[in-house]
Protein backbone atom coordinates (compact mmCIF):
# COMPACT_ATOMS: atom_id res chain seq x y z
CA UNK A 1 0.00 0.00 0.00
CA UNK A 2 1.39 3.41 -1.03
CA UNK A 3 1.15 5.25 2.28
CA UNK A 4 3.69 7.90 3.09
CA UNK A 5 3.62 6.96 6.74
CA UNK A 6 5.73 3.92 5.86
CA UNK A 7 8.56 5.99 4.39
CA UNK A 8 8.11 9.56 5.66
CA UNK A 9 7.61 11.49 8.84
CA UNK A 10 7.14 15.20 9.41
CA UNK A 11 10.89 15.78 9.30
CA UNK A 12 11.16 13.95 5.98
CA UNK A 13 8.65 16.31 4.32
CA UNK A 14 10.87 19.22 5.33
CA UNK A 15 14.05 17.45 4.20
CA UNK A 16 12.61 16.65 0.77
CA UNK A 17 11.41 20.21 0.20
CA UNK A 18 14.79 21.51 1.38
CA UNK A 19 16.67 19.12 -0.92
CA UNK A 20 14.39 20.08 -3.81
CA UNK A 21 14.99 23.77 -3.12
CA UNK A 22 18.76 23.38 -3.02
CA UNK A 23 18.83 21.47 -6.29
CA UNK A 24 16.64 24.07 -7.99
CA UNK A 25 18.96 26.87 -6.89
CA UNK A 26 22.02 24.92 -8.02
CA UNK A 27 20.80 23.58 -11.38
CA UNK A 28 17.63 25.20 -12.79
CA UNK A 29 18.42 26.95 -16.06
CA UNK A 30 16.87 30.22 -14.84
CA UNK A 31 18.45 31.07 -11.44
CA UNK A 32 16.12 34.01 -10.75
CA UNK A 33 13.07 31.85 -11.38
CA UNK A 34 14.51 29.15 -9.13
CA UNK A 35 14.56 31.65 -6.24
CA UNK A 36 10.90 32.47 -6.83
CA UNK A 37 9.95 28.79 -6.91
CA UNK A 38 11.89 28.10 -3.71
CA UNK A 39 9.98 30.90 -1.98
CA UNK A 40 6.69 29.31 -3.06
CA UNK A 41 7.75 25.90 -1.76
CA UNK A 42 8.74 27.41 1.58
CA UNK A 43 5.36 29.13 1.78
CA UNK A 44 3.47 25.89 1.21
CA UNK A 45 5.68 23.95 3.62
CA UNK A 46 5.16 26.47 6.42
CA UNK A 47 1.40 26.33 5.84
CA UNK A 48 1.46 22.55 6.32
CA UNK A 49 0.19 21.85 2.80
CA UNK A 50 2.04 18.55 2.50
CA UNK A 51 1.62 16.78 5.84
CA UNK A 52 -2.01 15.84 5.16
CA UNK A 53 -1.11 13.96 1.97
CA UNK A 54 -1.25 10.20 2.36
CA UNK A 55 0.24 8.79 -0.87
CA UNK A 56 3.55 9.20 -2.63
CA UNK A 57 1.79 10.08 -5.87
CA UNK A 58 -0.21 12.81 -4.14
CA UNK A 59 2.89 14.36 -2.54
CA UNK A 60 4.78 14.26 -5.85
CA UNK A 61 1.80 15.75 -7.70
CA UNK A 62 1.48 18.57 -5.17
CA UNK A 63 5.16 19.42 -5.42
CA UNK A 64 4.98 19.30 -9.22
CA UNK A 65 2.01 21.68 -9.28
CA UNK A 66 3.83 24.11 -7.00
CA UNK A 67 7.03 23.90 -9.08
CA UNK A 68 5.10 24.87 -12.21
CA UNK A 69 3.13 27.74 -10.68
CA UNK A 70 5.73 30.44 -11.33
CA UNK A 71 6.65 30.02 -15.01
CA UNK A 72 4.62 26.94 -16.04
CA UNK A 73 7.69 24.90 -17.02
CA UNK A 74 6.19 21.47 -17.75
CA UNK A 75 9.58 19.79 -17.53
CA UNK A 76 9.77 20.64 -13.81
CA UNK A 77 8.24 17.65 -12.07
CA UNK A 78 8.68 15.42 -9.03
CA UNK A 79 8.33 11.65 -9.31
CA UNK A 80 7.49 8.94 -6.78
CA UNK A 81 9.09 5.49 -7.08
CA UNK A 82 7.81 2.52 -5.08
CA UNK A 83 11.21 0.82 -5.37
CA UNK A 84 14.15 2.63 -3.72
CA UNK A 85 16.27 4.74 -6.05
CA UNK A 86 20.01 4.04 -6.31
CA UNK A 87 22.24 6.00 -3.97
CA UNK A 88 25.49 6.23 -5.92
CA UNK A 89 24.71 9.52 -7.66
CA UNK A 90 22.16 12.21 -7.04
CA UNK A 91 21.97 12.93 -10.80
CA UNK A 92 20.35 9.69 -11.94
CA UNK A 93 21.32 10.14 -15.61
CA UNK A 94 24.88 9.59 -14.39
CA UNK A 95 24.07 6.47 -12.37
CA UNK A 96 25.13 3.22 -14.13
CA UNK A 97 22.49 1.04 -12.44
CA UNK A 98 19.65 3.42 -13.19
CA UNK A 99 20.84 3.92 -16.76
CA UNK A 100 21.13 0.15 -17.34
CA UNK A 101 17.49 -0.32 -16.34
CA UNK A 102 16.38 2.52 -18.63
CA UNK A 103 18.38 1.08 -21.53
CA UNK A 104 16.75 -2.31 -21.01
CA UNK A 105 13.33 -0.71 -21.02
CA UNK A 106 14.29 1.20 -24.17
CA UNK A 107 15.33 -2.07 -25.83
CA UNK A 108 11.94 -3.63 -25.12
CA UNK A 109 10.34 -0.56 -26.69
CA UNK A 110 12.56 -0.94 -29.77
CA UNK A 111 14.33 2.33 -28.89
CA UNK A 112 11.21 4.32 -29.70
CA UNK A 113 10.68 2.94 -33.22
CA UNK A 114 7.26 1.33 -32.85
CA UNK A 115 6.35 0.78 -36.49
CA UNK A 116 7.83 1.26 -39.94
CA UNK A 117 6.01 0.24 -43.12
CA UNK A 118 5.32 0.93 -46.76
CA UNK A 119 1.78 2.14 -47.43
CA UNK A 120 0.04 1.72 -50.81
CA UNK A 121 1.35 4.30 -53.22
CA UNK A 122 4.91 3.79 -51.93
CA UNK A 123 4.41 6.14 -48.98
CA UNK A 124 6.64 5.43 -46.01
CA UNK A 125 5.21 5.44 -42.49
CA UNK A 126 7.27 5.74 -39.31
CA UNK A 127 5.75 5.58 -35.82
CA UNK A 128 8.35 7.19 -33.55
CA UNK A 129 7.66 7.43 -29.79
CA UNK A 130 11.07 8.47 -28.36
CA UNK A 131 14.59 9.50 -29.34
CA UNK A 132 16.92 7.24 -27.39
CA UNK A 133 20.69 7.49 -27.00
CA UNK A 134 22.17 6.57 -30.42
CA UNK A 135 24.91 4.66 -28.61
CA UNK A 136 22.26 2.02 -27.86
CA UNK A 137 19.54 2.75 -30.42
CA UNK A 138 21.55 3.91 -33.43
CA UNK A 139 21.41 0.61 -35.32
CA UNK A 140 17.63 0.46 -34.94
CA UNK A 141 17.33 4.05 -36.16
CA UNK A 142 19.49 3.28 -39.20
CA UNK A 143 17.44 0.18 -40.02
CA UNK A 144 14.16 2.12 -39.80
CA UNK A 145 15.41 5.01 -41.93
CA UNK A 146 16.85 2.69 -44.54
CA UNK A 147 13.54 0.85 -44.75
CA UNK A 148 11.75 4.05 -45.88
CA UNK A 149 14.62 5.33 -48.04
CA UNK A 150 13.07 4.14 -51.31
CA UNK A 151 9.55 5.41 -50.65
CA UNK A 152 8.32 8.49 -52.55
CA UNK A 153 6.92 10.35 -49.51
CA UNK A 154 7.12 9.88 -45.76
CA UNK A 155 4.63 10.23 -42.90
CA UNK A 156 6.17 10.40 -39.41
CA UNK A 157 3.82 9.77 -36.49
CA UNK A 158 4.99 11.79 -33.46
CA UNK A 159 1.70 12.20 -31.61
CA UNK A 160 2.95 10.06 -28.72
CA UNK A 161 6.58 11.14 -28.81
CA UNK A 162 7.55 12.56 -25.41
CA UNK A 163 11.20 13.43 -25.99
CA UNK A 164 14.65 11.96 -25.81
CA UNK A 165 18.27 12.49 -26.75
CA UNK A 166 19.16 15.40 -29.07
CA UNK A 167 21.95 13.29 -30.59
CA UNK A 168 19.35 10.79 -31.82
CA UNK A 169 17.27 13.67 -33.18
CA UNK A 170 20.34 14.73 -35.15
CA UNK A 171 20.93 11.18 -36.41
CA UNK A 172 17.36 10.66 -37.64
CA UNK A 173 17.28 14.17 -39.12
CA UNK A 174 20.49 13.44 -41.02
CA UNK A 175 18.57 11.00 -43.22
CA UNK A 176 16.10 13.74 -44.15
CA UNK A 177 18.50 16.38 -45.48
CA UNK A 178 20.83 16.36 -48.46
CA UNK A 179 23.98 18.37 -49.13
CA UNK A 180 26.08 20.16 -46.55
CA UNK A 181 25.47 19.58 -42.81
CA UNK A 182 22.54 21.58 -41.44
CA UNK A 183 22.56 23.34 -38.07
CA UNK A 184 19.44 21.95 -36.39
CA UNK A 185 19.45 23.34 -32.85
CA UNK A 186 21.62 24.60 -30.01
CA UNK A 187 21.36 23.96 -26.28
CA UNK A 188 22.56 26.42 -23.66
CA UNK A 189 23.62 24.71 -20.40
CA UNK A 190 23.58 26.67 -17.16
CA UNK A 191 26.02 24.45 -15.24
CA UNK A 192 28.87 25.07 -17.69
CA UNK A 193 27.60 28.33 -19.19
CA UNK A 194 28.24 26.80 -22.59
CA UNK A 195 26.25 26.35 -25.79
CA UNK A 196 26.23 23.00 -27.60
CA UNK A 197 25.34 22.84 -31.31
CA UNK A 198 23.61 19.94 -33.07
CA UNK A 199 24.05 19.42 -36.82
CA UNK A 200 23.05 16.81 -39.35
CA UNK A 201 25.83 14.30 -39.93
CA UNK A 202 28.05 14.28 -43.04
CA UNK A 203 27.70 10.49 -43.20
CA UNK A 204 24.86 8.11 -42.34
CA UNK A 205 24.80 4.30 -42.44
CA UNK A 206 22.88 3.40 -45.59
CA UNK A 207 20.88 5.75 -47.78
CA UNK A 208 19.33 9.15 -47.09
CA UNK A 209 15.64 9.76 -47.78
CA UNK A 210 16.54 12.72 -49.93
CA UNK A 211 14.44 15.78 -50.72
CA UNK A 212 11.13 13.92 -51.02
CA UNK A 213 8.00 15.18 -49.19
CA UNK A 214 7.67 14.64 -45.43
CA UNK A 215 4.53 14.96 -43.31
CA UNK A 216 4.81 14.97 -39.51
CA UNK A 217 1.79 14.19 -37.31
CA UNK A 218 1.63 16.12 -34.02
CA UNK A 219 -0.63 16.29 -30.98
CA UNK A 220 -0.85 18.06 -27.62
CA UNK A 221 1.02 15.02 -26.29
CA UNK A 222 4.05 15.61 -28.53
CA UNK A 223 6.64 16.99 -26.11
CA UNK A 224 10.26 17.98 -25.55
CA UNK A 225 12.52 16.15 -28.02
CA UNK A 226 9.53 15.30 -30.18
CA UNK A 227 8.85 19.01 -30.39
CA UNK A 228 12.44 19.82 -31.20
CA UNK A 229 12.39 17.36 -34.08
CA UNK A 230 9.28 18.85 -35.71
CA UNK A 231 10.34 22.44 -34.91
CA UNK A 232 13.69 21.84 -36.61
CA UNK A 233 11.96 20.43 -39.69
CA UNK A 234 9.39 23.20 -39.78
CA UNK A 235 11.86 26.08 -39.47
CA UNK A 236 13.96 24.53 -42.24
CA UNK A 237 10.80 24.08 -44.36
CA UNK A 238 11.62 20.40 -44.62
CA UNK A 239 8.27 18.96 -43.51
CA UNK A 240 4.58 19.80 -43.36
CA UNK A 241 3.28 19.52 -39.78
CA UNK A 242 -0.28 18.24 -39.45
CA UNK A 243 -2.42 17.86 -36.32
CA UNK A 244 -2.50 19.72 -33.01
CA UNK A 245 -0.23 22.27 -31.34
CA UNK A 246 2.38 20.45 -29.26
CA UNK A 247 2.88 20.48 -25.48
CA UNK A 248 5.41 23.32 -25.18
CA UNK A 249 8.51 22.00 -23.37
CA UNK A 250 11.91 23.18 -24.62
CA UNK A 251 14.15 22.79 -21.56
CA UNK A 252 16.35 19.65 -21.34
CA UNK A 253 17.76 18.57 -18.00
CA UNK A 254 18.54 15.79 -15.56
CA UNK A 255 16.82 13.66 -12.92
CA UNK A 256 17.99 14.21 -9.33
CA UNK A 257 17.45 12.00 -6.31
CA UNK A 258 15.64 13.72 -3.42
CA UNK A 259 14.91 10.70 -1.22
CA UNK A 260 14.97 6.90 -1.63
CA UNK A 261 11.47 7.16 -3.15
CA UNK A 262 11.39 10.64 -4.73
CA UNK A 263 13.22 12.28 -7.62
CA UNK A 264 12.88 15.50 -9.58
CA UNK A 265 13.49 16.40 -13.21
CA UNK A 266 15.17 19.82 -13.36
CA UNK A 267 15.78 21.60 -16.67
CA UNK A 268 19.42 22.63 -16.81
CA UNK A 269 19.42 23.97 -20.36
CA UNK A 270 17.29 25.69 -22.98
CA UNK A 271 16.94 25.27 -26.73
CA UNK A 272 18.00 28.00 -29.17
CA UNK A 273 16.90 27.46 -32.76
CA UNK A 274 19.41 28.91 -35.28
CA UNK A 275 16.61 30.27 -37.48
CA UNK A 276 14.21 31.79 -34.96
CA UNK A 277 16.78 32.39 -32.17
CA UNK A 278 14.12 31.17 -29.73
CA UNK A 279 12.18 27.94 -29.04
CA UNK A 280 8.73 26.48 -28.44
CA UNK A 281 8.68 26.71 -24.62
CA UNK A 282 5.17 27.46 -23.37
CA UNK A 283 3.72 28.05 -26.83
CA UNK A 284 4.25 24.62 -28.38
CA UNK A 285 4.88 24.03 -32.07
CA UNK A 286 1.95 25.18 -34.18
CA UNK A 287 1.29 22.80 -37.10
CA UNK A 288 1.10 24.02 -40.68
CA UNK A 289 -2.29 22.33 -40.99
CA UNK A 290 -4.37 22.19 -37.81
CA UNK A 291 -6.64 19.16 -37.76
CA UNK A 292 -8.44 17.02 -35.24
CA UNK A 293 -6.41 14.12 -33.89
CA UNK A 294 -8.48 11.46 -35.64
CA UNK A 295 -8.25 13.21 -39.04
CA UNK A 296 -4.52 13.98 -39.13
CA UNK A 297 -3.34 10.73 -40.69
CA UNK A 298 -5.92 10.83 -43.48
CA UNK A 299 -5.03 14.43 -44.30
CA UNK A 300 -1.34 13.56 -44.41
CA UNK A 301 -1.83 10.39 -46.45
CA UNK A 302 -3.97 12.21 -49.00
CA UNK A 303 -1.31 14.93 -49.40
CA UNK A 304 1.43 12.31 -49.66
CA UNK A 305 -0.39 10.35 -52.37
CA UNK A 306 -1.05 13.52 -54.38
CA UNK A 307 2.62 14.41 -54.08
CA UNK A 308 3.64 10.95 -55.31
CA UNK A 309 1.31 11.21 -58.30
CA UNK A 310 2.53 14.72 -59.16
CA UNK A 311 6.19 13.71 -58.91
CA UNK A 312 5.61 10.68 -61.14
CA UNK A 313 4.01 12.83 -63.85
CA UNK A 314 3.34 10.79 -67.00
CA UNK A 315 5.71 7.84 -66.55
CA UNK A 316 6.93 5.76 -69.46
CA UNK A 317 8.21 2.69 -67.63
CA UNK A 318 5.79 -0.07 -66.66
CA UNK A 319 7.02 -0.08 -63.05
CA UNK A 320 6.29 3.63 -62.58
CA UNK A 321 2.96 3.32 -64.39
CA UNK A 322 2.02 0.55 -61.98
CA UNK A 323 3.06 2.71 -59.02
CA UNK A 324 1.00 5.63 -60.30
CA UNK A 325 -2.06 3.38 -60.60
CA UNK A 326 -1.45 2.08 -57.08
CA UNK A 327 -1.25 5.63 -55.69
CA UNK A 328 -4.35 6.71 -57.59
CA UNK A 329 -6.25 3.69 -56.27
CA UNK A 330 -5.22 4.44 -52.69
CA UNK A 331 -6.23 8.08 -53.10
CA UNK A 332 -9.62 7.08 -54.49
CA UNK A 333 -10.24 4.91 -51.43
CA UNK A 334 -9.72 7.95 -49.16
CA UNK A 335 -12.33 10.03 -51.01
Amino acid sequence: MDTLSSVLDTLSYTEIVHSLSEKLKAHYVFPEVAEQIVARLKHYLERGEYTALTTGEAFAAALTAHLQEVNHDQHLRVGWQADPLPEQAEALYQNPTWLAERHQQAQYNNYGFYKVERLPGNVGYLDLRAFMDPAVGGETAAAAMNFVAHTHALIIYLRQCHGGDPSMIALVSSYLFMGEPVHLNSLYWRDTESTQQFWTLPYVPGQRFGDKPIYALTSHETFSGGEEFVYNLQTRQRATLIGETTGGGAHPGDVYRLHPHFNVFIPTGRAINPITRTNWEGSGVVPDLSTAREAAFTVAYRLALKAVIDRLGDPTSSALKQLREEAQGALKELD
